[in-house]
């Protein structure tokens, strides 16, 4: 069975450190060229190819980014 997953950012906590745009293995994460109401330019989902494997939710030192996987 194929699993398909779906990220959420906290746009308006993100620091946009970018640690999660290298932890995804389908380069699915990218800082957005906006920034937040603290001035950074925030992490955003910019394909539609995540796979669920929460490497970009684990690594963030803000915990900011939820996971959402589903079995297709």
């Amino acid at each position: 069975m194929a699993i398909k997953g779906a990220i959420v950012i906290d746009t308006e906590r993100c620091k946009g450190c970018s640690v999660c745009v290298g932890a995804c293995p389908n380069q699915v994460i990218a800082l957005s060229k906006n920034v937040n109401g603290k001035g950074y330019n925030y992490a955003e989902a910019t394909k539609d190819d995540c796979i669920g494997c929460a490497s970009c939710a684990m690594v963030c030192p803000d915990g900011v980014i939820t996971v959402y996987k589903a079995k297709l």
